[in-house]
């Protein structure tokens, strides 16, 4: 009987935090002029969901601080809101990457090209709840600022004149670059899609780890492409499986 030990070292195992899109973008030259007023209806209900969001977040807060677990009927409504939130940027400004509407719905839809979920933890570490949102999250905090900016359009006096300046990020320069792209050749470069879907799943994984979904750090790495690459991690630490054992064949 032969034995053979598994090598020592990191494992793979899935990041709790899944951003998937439909690898194929399909929009139209012109739809993405008017996005911003058929998004309106998403707009106003997300307003009042993202209120939702932090007053519920702060009770899970506490819930975690004292308990260790995160109430799971609040968990599902704010991955909800994280995934609606996907939907709407992936339809309109943060990415532009289809022309189907999105549903009005905190259930994920199969059949829709954007997906969100977080797996949800069994226990947190009531101390880590105490600092991750503020203090560990400030390197990512850093990244995200360069990645969307401010968003609006910020008024400044320069040489006793006032001036408007865009300051929509990385995204907003990428997703203008898409638009006029579409625009003149009615297609979608595949590697900015990639790009852009890989600095949106580095956004929503910070996002679900400051809104204390999971007490795993986000990884500093543009997983690119509508197919999540970072589902599997190699995370060190990880107790190794259990030996394989070979069996010599039976003689006669």
């Amino acid at each position: 009987m032969a034995v053979a030990d598994a090598p020592l070292g990191p494992v793979s195992r899935r990041y709790p935090v899944h951003v998937q899109a439909d690898p194929q973008p399909v929009a139209s030259r012109w739809l993405w002029l008017v996005k911003w007023l058929l998004a309106i209806p998403h707009y106003v209900v997300l307003a009042f969901l993202w209120i939702a969001f932090t007053v519920l977040s702060i009770v899970a807060f506490v819930a975690i601080l004292i308990t260790g677990r995160y109430p799971r009927a609040i968990f599902d409504f704010n991955v909800g809101v994280l995934r609606w939130s996907w939907r709407v940027a992936y339809y309109s400004y943060g990415a532009l990457a289809t022309d189907r509407y999105p549903p009005f719905s905190l259930d994920d839809k199969p059949d829709y090209p954007a997906h969100f979920d977080v797996d949800y933890p069994e226990h947190l570490s009531r101390g880590l709840v105490l600092v991750k949102w503020w203090l560990l999250a400030i390197p990512h905090y850093v990244v995200v600022g360069v990645f969307l900016g401010s968003g609006t359009w910020a008024v400044q006096q320069s040489n006793g004149q006032w001036q408007q300046v865009w300051g929509g990020g990385l995204v907003g320069i990428l997703v203008l670059v898409a638009a006029v792209l579409l625009m003149f050749t009615g297609s979608y470069p595949r590697p900015l899609y990639d790009l852009l879907l890989g600095v949106n799943r580095w956004v929503l994984r910070v996002a679900a780890y400051v809104s204390l979904m999971t007490d795993e750090y986000p990884p500093f790495r543009l997983d690119m492409g509508g197919e999540d690459p970072g589902a599997a991690l190699q995370l060190p630490g990880t107790p190794p499986p259990p030996p394989v054992t070979a069996t010599a064949p039976p003689t006669s």
